[in-house]
């Protein structure tokens, strides 16, 4: 088969590489589509330190069941359409017997620590693999990772009923952010951000207001932040927008050596909650049902798949902030409109 390989950051390739066989509780998968995500962006730049090299990245997919071993007992079967949850938690650290797996001490990753989907077949364990219903396509049901790491996002802040709310970012993670607050019953949701395409899309997601710069809301005062950015500066530029009682949901991913200014006197005297959000956790099945139901849009958010020869060239387009969510079809096949 053919996939990505990334010998060292900086250098990849389009490789022919083994095809997969499933091992013990594992199935393969056909994938049909894998997004790009700034993770991938870190891994390709050196910048995510768990990522051993040489490896396939490739994190956010979805595609069809072609094997499956023979101790696997779930409803599996061949020709299903699955979206794979990538968490590889070992289950015995003290965080996971606490229930906070996401927090996992030998924490790994399809596709971070391990290879990933960024090819044409990938072996995963069975119990990471969702059924996905029979109208979700390969880059809807690839949507399914970021949207369960919204989910988590969301229950981290908690009730946000009629509660006024600024989000920084409106890209892929700010919009379904925005959707989720949406759907959660938020007061009127201002999405902040620098792209007029993207303010654009908030607006028809749902957005109250929009607005090209922190600096057009300095008179302002919001009950909830949500900072989708990961730039330090704009993460302190939101939390100054807090009402006193506000809450601060640090979602984007910043440089792990970044501060912030947030007065901890203000913590204190106005009862500011900070809070964050890592990944995944148990909130891969209510993200399915969120995009099977419709409940959640991601198609707004979508550009057409490219194949996997034109990965170096989706690669840029993220770069450079070209449309919004890019996927790459490895499989060659093609997916609905």
């Amino acid at each position: 088969m053919r996939a990505i390989v990334l010998d060292r950051p900086g250098s990849f390739r389009v490789a022919d590489v083994p095809d997969p066989a499933p091992g013990e509780g594992q199935i393969v998968v056909r994938v049909d589509a894998c997004g790009i995500c700034g993770t991938d962006i870190h891994i390709m730049d050196g910048e995510f330190p768990p990522t051993p090299y040489p490896i396939t990245p490739g994190h956010e997919f979805a595609g069809t069941v072609v094997a499956v071993a023979g101790d696997v007992r779930m409803n599996l079967p061949v020709g299903a359409k699955v979206a794979v949850d990538p968490s590889l938690y070992c289950g015995y650290c003290r965080r996971c017997r606490s229930g906070r797996d996401n927090l996992c001490e030998n924490w790994a990753a399809i596709g971070d620590t391990v290879s990933g989907a960024f090819a044409e077949y990938v072996a995963v364990p069975a119990v990471n693999a969702h059924l996905l219903p029979g109208d979700i396509d390969g880059q809807l049901g690839a949507m399914v990772e970021p949207l369960a790491c919204a989910v988590h996002g969301l229950r981290r802040l908690g009730p946000l009923f009629g509660d006024s709310v600024v989000l920084t970012g409106a890209g892929t993670m700010g919009l379904l952010l925005l959707q989720l607050l949406v759907h959660s019953g938020a007061g009127p949701v201002t999405v902040v951000d620098r792209v007029p395409d993207r303010l654009e899309v908030a607006s028809k997601l749902g957005a109250a207001r929009v607005a090209a710069s922190l600096d057009e809301l300095t008179d302002e005062r919001f009950e909830i932040a949500v900072d989708a950015t990961g730039v330090p500066a704009v993460v302190d530029g939101v939390a100054g927008l807090l009402d006193r009682g506000g809450r601060l949901l640090v979602f984007g991913v910043t440089p792990a050596e970044a501060t912030m200014s947030l007065s901890p006197f203000r913590i204190y005297n106005d009862e500011i909650t900070v809070t964050g959000s890592m990944a995944i956790l148990r909130s891969f099945a209510p993200a399915v049902e969120l995009i099977g139901s419709g409940a959640i849009d991601p198609r707004p958010l979508l550009s057409a798949p490219l194949p996997l020869d034109q990965f170096g060239e989706a690669l840029h387009r993220v770069r450079t902030g070209q449309g919004i969510k890019w996927h790459i079809r490895p499989s060659g096949l093609a997916l609905k409109d």
